[in-house]
């Protein structure tokens, strides 16, 4: 079989071979961490998009989320009827994306999140891939269009709801 020339457009996947191509990649991420390291994203188009670049300073974070609803614990009223108790059916205040940023952020202490892109999700989990920057690197300080996450006004960013997922939750978008 002849390998297409570098440069040439590759020829488009079907469809069924794509579902099984995520169908095997979610059963390799069922079985890794929460938070996994990657050497390189996924979807590479969508982290370059996200203000990803390939060089050193950069770290991309697989993290797994657990999809649902969220409940409260049972307090003393045992024996009664649980229905206006307010158990069940309320809505966390957070969005999933936001919450695996801030987990990447605290198993990576030393990085700033940039942002973060949903990679994958079946029947219990949600996966997104999280893209972080060291600012204290060389080649971030000296990147005229990075260096802005080296001062000390976004230290912890994340934290306070300053990445593209925080906004979105806080209604600024």
């Amino acid at each position: 079989m002849k390998m297409p020339e570098v440069g040439a457009k590759q020829a488009k996947m079907s469809e069924a071979e794509e579902k099984s191509i995520l169908k095997s990649r979610l059963m390799q991420w069922r079985k890794e961490h929460t938070v996994e390291r990657l050497g390189k994203p996924t979807k590479p188009a969508r982290a370059r998009t996200l203000g990803y670049k390939a060089k050193k300073g950069f770290v991309v974070a697989r993290v797994r989320i657990d999809k649902g609803g969220r409940r409260k614990r049972l307090y003393g009223r045992r024996g009664r009827k649980p229905r206006n108790m307010g158990l069940v059916k309320f809505t966390f205040g957070k969005g999933l994306q936001w919450i695996a940023e801030e987990r990447a952020a605290k198993r990576f202490t030393s990085l700033e999140v940039l942002n973060s892109y949903f990679a994958g999700e079946d029947g219990r989990n949600k996966w997104y891939e999280v893209i972080l920057v060291d600012p204290q690197h060389p080649a971030i300080k000296n990147d005229k269009n990075m260096k802005w996450i080296s001062t000390p006004a976004n230290r912890k960013r994340v934290l306070r709801g300053l990445t593209s997922a925080g906004k979105k939750a806080r209604g600024l978008k």
